[in-house]
């Protein structure tokens, strides 16, 4: 008797600090997200890379999710006609620069006499689609400061966004792919693409096109030896890595389907707070707010 009151007072002792449950961490938040919070993404706006495979001989494939309107329409338009016309099959990367990013196209592309014809029809794109004017209501903005522009968010499509509060546009973080461009006012077409391997290069936002991401298989860019010539390009054609085709992923037979996490569920909410706040057990100084892009949209297989 004695024994099964000892056990009840025990059992009704509150717990401490250190008995109660961890916060949960963003991948755990994740995980648990219902199948509600997930949004597909259509194989159309998928960009499939397949390089040539690596020194073991296994094949490298990186894809590319393309960003919908309003931003980068016109550079997306183009991108879709080039790899329609199977354009980059056959060209390389030409640059790989350390903590900054690794560019694909034409290596002949300045020489006029060498360069890869362009297929016909596409569009040259003026500066101001740089930008998008802002929508009525705007979306949400994130509480957190930014140090270069005054709003900070995501969009309904899951991506990344600046604001000054009266236009918007995408923004530079690891995995962004861009279009390469010569001096202004060029915009570039297109043909020329990177994709970010280091810290995120915000200060070319508004400067440059952002027109995608890296959703699966940035390791085989970001692994890539470093160029030694002058801003990381590769200083002789042997360095270069081959593009065997570039497909939209509706041409590609047995893609598998990804889906992303939709920045205005419940689930979202947790995690970007839980990016910002970070409480588990490894973690001894929450910093109390995140860097736009150290929250980055979560991407996954579907299953099944």
């Amino acid at each position: 008797m004695r024994a099964l009151l000892a056990l009840a007072a025990a059992v009704a002792v509150p717990l401490n600090a250190a008995d109660k449950p961890a916060p949960l961490t963003p991948s755990e938040i994740v995980a648990a997200a219902p199948k509600a919070d997930w949004l597909a993404i259509a194989p159309a706006d998928l960009l499939v890379m397949d390089l040539s495979p690596d020194a073991a001989g296994k094949p490298r494939r990186v894809m590319i999710q393309t960003m919908p309107a309003p931003f980068s329409q016109d550079w997306g338009g183009n991108i879709r006609r080039l790899a329609r016309a199977h354009w980059w099959d056959g060209l390389s990367i030409n640059r790989v620069q350390d903590n900054y990013v690794v560019q694909w196209g034409d290596a002949d592309g300045e020489d006029k006499a060498k360069a890869k014809p362009l297929p016909p029809g596409l569009t040259t794109v003026p500066e101001s689609r740089y930008l998008a004017p802002l929508p009525h209501p705007a979306p949400p903005f994130l509480p957190w400061r930014d140090v270069y522009a005054a709003h900070v968010g995501f969009t309904s499509t899951g991506w990344p966004f600046a604001s000054d509060g009266k236009v918007w546009w995408p923004v530079h973080c690891y995995g962004a792919v861009g279009v390469g461009r010569n001096v202004s006012p060029d915009t570039g077409s297109g043909a020329e693409l990177y994709a970010v391997i280091g810290h995120a290069p915000r200060h070319l936002d508004r400067n440059i096109a952002v027109v995608g991401r890296v959703i699966e298989g940035v390791e085989h860019l970001s692994s890539l030896p470093r160029g030694t010539g002058a801003l990381g390009f590769y200083a002789t054609p042997g360095e270069r890595v081959r593009i065997e085709a570039i497909r939209l992923g509706s041409e590609v037979p047995d893609l598998p389907a990804y889906e992303f996490l939709v920045p205005r569920s419940p689930s979202f909410a947790r995690y970007a707070h839980a990016r910002a706040n970070q409480k588990d057990d490894f973690f001894i100084q929450p910093s109390g707010g995140a860097d736009i892009c150290n929250i980055p949209v979560p991407v996954r297989r579907k299953a099944g």
